[in-house]
Formats: C-alpha cells, structure tokens, sequence
C-alpha cells in the first residue's frame, strides 16, 4: 500500500518536475535562464558566451527543441559556438549592440528563425552560423561587419532578401543564397 501511495506521489509531482526553470553559467561572466512557463532562454552578463564543441555540450541541451524565444542582454559580446544549434523552434532572438561575433554553427539547423537582426556592433558571421535555417526569408547585414563564413547561409532555401554593406570584404565559400540571388543589394 504504502508503494501505491509513493507512486501517486510521484506521479502527481511529474507535472511540476517537468516544468522546472534552470539556470546556470555559459561563460565566464555570462549566465542562462531558461523559463519553462513561455519557453524563453536569457542570456545575461559581460562578455563572450562559451563556445561549445557540439551542441550536446551547450547547457540549455534538454530544452533545445523547446525554446521558443532567445533574449541575449546587452554586455554579452559574443554568441558561442553551436549554442543554439538544433533549436528548430526558435521563432524570436533579440541580440544586443554589445555583440561583436557570431560563432560558429551557432543558429545552424534553427528552421523556425524567419528574420534575424542583427546589430551594427557585429563584425563577424562565422562558418555556418546560419546554415540550414530553411525558414529564414530576409537578413539585413550591418555596416560593421566584414567577415561572413564559409556557408553562413548554407541551405537557407527561403532566404530571399539579403542586404550586404560595402564593409564586407570576405565572403566566404557555399554562401550561394547570398551570393545567387538577384535581390541582392549591396549599399555604397
């Protein structure tokens, strides 16, 4: 009887356990919160973010298919390697002015992104940072940056609005939506 009991306990409390917050480091003065109730992933502090090896390593693994919204506060000044990799749903990122790198892979295989802003304190878009966000329709580059990686927008095949600034003096190979498009507008 009393296994029977314990059983409803637990039970009981999965719903609760299942919708638990976690936070925790992702870099040296950067911290994460992710909030279950709407699905949003904060990142705040001075700094870069960690770069990740794959994105089994980044700390928010668990709720990846689950973020919906990445809110990156002001101070943070770089997005980390393969951190938001396979986060298929999400639709929303708001990156700070503070930020001045995109790491590699970071938003690869992201397919619910469909407009990214990014700030006039971005140098550089690394390899395949964008690559495989198939939902991904329009990208307006800013004038800060100059580098963008070898297959950056690789396979964003909805991609159909690209501004490129003049500052940009390395683009990098298999960046054929960038590259291929007849809307593509370079600023003077």
């Amino acid at each position: 009887m009393k296994k029977y009991f314990f059983l409803l306990f637990i039970l009981a409390l999965s719903p609760m356990l299942a919708m638990a917050d976690d936070s925790g480091r992702c870099g040296v003065s950067v911290a994460y919160k992710y909030t279950e109730a709407d699905h949003t992933l904060t990142i705040q502090g001075s700094g870069p973010m960690s770069n990740y090896s794959s994105r089994s390593e980044a700390p928010w693994k668990t709720y990846r298919k689950e973020i919906t919204t990445v809110i990156i506060g002001d101070g943070v000044t770089s997005i980390g390697g393969e951190a938001f990799k396979g986060c298929s749903n999400l639709t929303f990122v708001t990156i700070p002015n503070s930020l001045t790198y995109i790491g590699v892979n970071a938003f690869f295989d992201c397919s619910g992104l469909t407009s990214v802003t990014i700030p006039n304190s971005v140098t550089t878009i690394s390899d395949y940072a964008f690559a495989n966000c198939s939902g991904l329709t329009s990208v307006t580059i800013p004038n800060s940056v100059t580098s963008i990686g070898d297959c950056a927008f690789h396979s964003c095949s909805g991609l159909t609005s690209v501004t490129i600034p003049n500052s940009v003096t390395s683009i990098g190979e298999y960046n054929q939506e960038i590259k291929g498009k007849t809307n593509v507008e370079i600023i003077p």
